[in-house]
């Protein structure tokens, strides 16, 4: 039996994070395309995440390593521009949320 796709190259995008082919093989949920942009809840709290994840953004010969790749396809430069960019985006969701009430 073959692994799952997203194990594997042909599940995974170049540019950074899972294609389509990868989020589908994952058995455990739905896996939904990444939010590049916008202050959604999703998008802060995989930043945040990430931005916490150990290893580093690049390798020994400076080419961005998969963690820095999915937070490039999530809209962020670095893992310190992950971590800025979830704090920002959670402070004006929780702002919009004390509004409404």
């Amino acid at each position: 039996m073959a692994t799952a796709a997203w194990t594997r190259k042909e599940g995974k995008n170049p540019k950074g994070g899972l294609n389509a082919k990868g989020r589908k093989s994952y058995k455990g949920g739905t896996l939904k395309a990444p939010v590049k942009t916008g202050d959604n809840p999703r998008r802060a709290s995989f930043l945040a995440r990430m931005a916490g994840n150990k290893g580093p953004d690049r390798d020994s010969k400076g080419k961005p390593t998969r963690k820095l790749l999915a937070l490039r396809a999530w809209g962020a430069s670095s893992s310190a521009d992950a971590k800025k960019k979830a704090a920002a985006i959670s402070a004006r969701n929780k702002k919009k949320k004390a509004k409404k009430k």
